[in-house]
């Protein structure tokens, strides 16, 4: 597989942990592509506390809207399933950050499906799990999962190494009348360790850092 400098993401659409020495928001280089502009990105603090990327638009208040549009979450770029994350995995993923994300917006606006026709006092959500290549400190990188999975060295106790699974998110609210962006945030997430390269990801090694996100978009 061709390696990409892709990153895999707010206080609204956004929080997530690594210890050590890595940098706990996405770094420039890891930035995907997904969003238009990341120039203004500053580091921000979620509504529970973690360390995000965020841009609001000078004088919004989401209080003056009503509905939002939630276009579909999914990968960007698209993924290719591996050895330690297959197809089902990948769909369940997807199916479950789509999921509680729309039932977390549920609860402060009308939520519409993608090609709903937008009205006033509408948002429109762009949001995709991404992707990133990035060596492990003093290890060589063993795999390049095209998502948000990435190959990061732990020390056990034992000695042993212990591999730290990445997920990062990027997304953005568009005011429905104007297509222009009033909040874009990037944010960086780790789920569970694996015990090896062989172990296999799953939703639950990382519907922790999803359900963090989620937490976020109900308190901000």
């Amino acid at each position: 597989m061709k390696r990409s400098s892709l990153a895999v993401t707010g206080s609204l659409f956004c929080a997530l942990l690594l210890a050590g020495c890595a940098s706990k928001v996405t770094e420039p280089e890891q930035y995907s592509g997904f969003l238009s502009d990341y120039s203004r990105l500053q580091p921000a603090t979620s509504a529970t506390g973690q360390p995000v990327l965020r841009w609001m638009a000078p004088g919004v208040s989401l209080a003056n809207y009503q509905h939002v549009i939630v276009q579909s979450i999914g990968f960007h770029p698209a993924p290719s399933p591996s050895e330690q994350i297959g197809a089902p995995a990948l769909a369940d993923l997807q199916a479950y950050t789509s999921q509680q994300v729309k039932a977390a917006f549920g609860q402060r606006f009308q939520v519409h499906e993608a090609g709903a026709q937008p009205g006033p006092n509408t948002l429109i959500l762009r949001a995709a799990i991404t992707g990133v290549d990035t060596k492990a400190e003093g290890l060589k990188p063993y795999e390049v999962i095209p998502i948000a999975l990435v190959a990061a060295a732990a020390s056990s106790a034992s000695g042993a190494r212990d591999r730290t699974t990445e997920l990062f998110v990027e997304a953005e609210l568009l005011d429905a009348s104007t297509d222009q962006p009033v909040l874009q945030v990037v944010r960086k997430g780790y789920g569970k360790e694996l015990e090896n390269r062989e172990a296999q990801v799953t939703l639950d090694t990382l519907k922790g850092v999803i359900d963090g996100i989620v937490r976020d978009i109900e308190r901000f």
